[in-house]
């Protein structure tokens, strides 16, 4: 019997466990450095990392505490945990005593404005309407903190962000035409956002409390127990005989992993740190395989059955059972992965990549009998969610399954120091999640407070004339100019408050209108000059960041196309059997075609004229017509023809790189 070892970053066969600090201890170093005072931080954070898991296991259980203390608490976790790792600035001057001592003031202090509503709460209810002094000098100071927390984790642009929210609502009468509002006093500012469960603690922020935080939990456990590195090896198994072998299985892989991963960008330097070395080793260009990757990992957010933490926002904005939103969103992510294969495919043939040979592949058999336990828990997961448990339940079960089933294997077994690192890993990777929905809590009670959603959406119908695509295109522009400092899910929360009452008002269904939003909320991940996913992508693969970003922003193209689909066809399920099968059929024919035409190559290299009709057949059969879809179908099947009647033979790859392919092996496998 053969028993899969493959290594995996951080799982059990990553190598003996001294070989490295345990995780905390390394975040402390980061920040506190390598003495005492590391050490003594590290196990600081460690305990802070196990409270905070301790806690979501027993709110998720017991279902006892109401959800603003639960909100309150889970956020002032987040933000010790913040302000102990993440230091105040790059400089050496963030690592000099007097910050480490204003960076233990700032625990202390997010430990008090967190405590406080929680141990005075029937007092605050009391006063309900009429806040005390000490109630607005601590929501002061709580928003304060956030915002400062905001800044060290995202960025100074969602710093900023937020406070111009803020002043929107206190500057309101100062302010010109439509913008122009009643005004706020800066002590109803206050209270609003920090004792409402609409500023805050509001919805955005419970469901990063609970469902997120949930799934980010069990996929640190899923990477800690060597799952991540089954799925690797499931993909390669499936895909990597074949032309552009390594590329199709970055695509398998980089599907299968993202949503678990929690983000897009953890799971391109995850995943990536195994496909992007082989995409090159076979051929591929540097900045093509990080392009792939990136683009494929962004994908991983829209696949279900665990989709990124917007659609447990959006479902619970919508109030549907998520798995309503899991069964509409399953089409159009097939879609964009069959839109990423054909692009890779033609690549591998413009440059004569070969798959890996068969000898060197792990086999499909062998992956299955050494990791078959790591399927249970994701069969458990989408049963309970087919049978509408809440998330947060089909989640807990399903990392306790996990847990279980990997202790029955050698190579999937936890230690002790696993579980401890798992903790630390979901606590690490729900810092960013956590502080950009509190965040964005604050920007959608202020959009609240002053009207300015009906504002702005009455503005974009205007500007748009009243025609949805125009509308359509301002949204995806918004979205980017967002995203170039906002993570995905708090630019999908800021874009639905804001424009989606436009898209609702030109009759665009309500599932629909947010799917589209989170659609094009995932566009930072790749678009270029801020592609943060394709950054990290480039880092693995030694590339150039922009050119990187570029392959990825051209490789995900249907993350523009299909939002087109959704608003113009019965994509998302919303029509009869017969019209679902066209949109579906016509929209792949069409985003088939505008690879072709963006990349000038399938079988050979196109020509001028047959550029141009797979252009013009694109632009035909995203059109929501039936004329439109025959000529632009018959236009594709023109082009196929004249493909298939001049063929010639791809080139051959070299000597040299024939060679190289055979130390490609990306499971390794011992004797029992």
């Amino acid at each position: 019997m053969t028993q899969n070892t493959t290594s995996q970053p951080g799982g059990p066969a990553a190598g003996p466990a001294g070989d490295e600090p345990p995780l905390w201890h390394r975040l402390a170093a980061d920040r506190w450095g390598q003495g005492r005072a590391g050490t003594v931080a590290g196990w600081t954070v460690l305990l802070i990392a196990l409270a905070l898991g301790g806690f979501q296991i027993y709110t998720a259980v017991s279902l006892e505490l109401d959800s603003y203390r639960q909100r309150v608490l889970h956020l002032m976790f987040v933000l010790v945990l913040v302000f102990a790792l993440r230091p105040a600035g790059k400089g050496r001057w963030a690592k000099t005593r007097v910050m480490a001592l204003a960076d233990l003031s700032l625990v202390l202090v997010a430990l008090a404005v967190s405590l406080y509503p929680v141990v005075f709460y029937d007092g605050i209810v009391t006063r309900t309407g009429a806040p005390s002094d000490i109630d607005l000098a601590m929501g002061t100071v709580a928003i304060l903190l956030l915002i400062e927390a905001c800044r060290r984790v995202i960025g100074l642009f969602m710093a900023v962000l937020v406070s111009c929210f803020l002043c929107y609502a206190w500057l309101g009468p100062l302010l010109p035409g439509l913008l122009s509002h009643r005004g706020y006093t800066v002590q109803r500012i206050v209270y609003h956002n920090y004792l409402f469960q609409e500023g805050i603690y509001g919805l955005a922020l419970g469901v990063a409390a609970t469902f997120v935080f949930m799934f980010i939990f069990f996929g640190a456990v899923l990477e800690k127990t060597g799952g991540g590195a089954f799925f690797i090896n499931i993909a390669y198994a499936l895909t990597g005989k074949y032309r552009g072998g390594p590329a199709k299985g970055a695509v398998v892989a980089s599907s299968l992993m993202g949503s678990v991963s929690g983000s897009a960008i953890a799971n391109t330097v995850t995943t990536g740190s195994f496909t992007i070395p082989m995409m090159k080793k076979v051929g591929y260009r540097p900045h093509e395989a990080g392009g792939v990757e990136a683009a494929a990992s962004t994908g991983g957010q829209l696949l279900p059955p665990i989709m990124g933490a917007g659609a447990f926002v959006m479902a619970e904005l919508i109030g549907v059972p998520y798995w309503e939103i899991v069964k509409v969103a399953i089409i159009p992510a097939l879609m964009y992965f069959a839109v990423i294969f054909l692009f890779v495919d033609i690549l591998a043939r413009r440059h004569g990549i070969m798959g890996i040979p068969a000898a060197d592949l792990p086999r499909l058999r062998d992956v299955l009998a050494g990791g078959f336990h790591f399927l249970l828990p994701f069969i458990l997961l989408i049963v309970m969610l087919t049978q509408y448990y809440e998330p947060l339940i089909a989640g807990l079960y399903a990392t306790v399954l996990l847990a279980v089933v990997a202790m029955f294997r050698a190579s999937s077994r936890l230690s002790l120091r696993d579980v401890a690192e798992a903790f630390m890993l979901a606590a690490r990777n729900t810092l960013s999640v956590t502080v950009a929905c509190a965040a964005a809590g604050i920007v959608v009670g202020m959009v609240g407070l002053t009207g300015l959603g009906l504002k702005f959406s009455s503005m974009m119908v205007g500007w748009g004339g009243g025609h949805l695509l125009p509308t359509l295109l301002m949204i995806a522009i918004a979205s980017l100019v967002l995203g170039l400092g906002l993570p995905v899910t708090a630019s999908y929360i800021v874009l639905i408050v804001l424009a989606g009452p436009a898209l609702l008002d030109l009759g665009v269904p309500l599932i629909v209108a947010h799917m589209i939003v989170y659609w094009y909320s995932q566009d930072s991940n790749v678009t270029p000059p801020v592609a943060l996913s394709g950054f990290a992508a480039a880092g693995v693969a030694g590339a150039d960041p922009m050119r990187t970003s570029i392959a990825a922003w051209k490789f995900s193209k249907g993350l523009y196309l299909i939002p087109l689909l959704m608003a113009y066809s019965p994509l998302l399920l919303n029509g009869s059997t017969g019209a679902i099968a066209l949109a579906v059929v016509s929209g792949m024919i069409g985003l088939l075609a505008f690879a072709v035409t963006i990349e000038g190559y399938w079988l050979r290299r196109t020509t001028l004229v047959e550029r141009f009709a797979t252009g013009t057949a694109t632009v035909l059969l995203l059109t929501p017509s039936i004329l439109a879809d025959v000529i632009g179908a018959t236009l594709v099947l023109a082009f196929v023809v004249a493909q298939l009647w001049k063929r010639t033979a791809p080139p051959a790859a070299a000597p040299d790189l024939l060679r190289r392919l055979r130390p490609v092996r990306p499971v390794r496998t011992v004797k029992r």
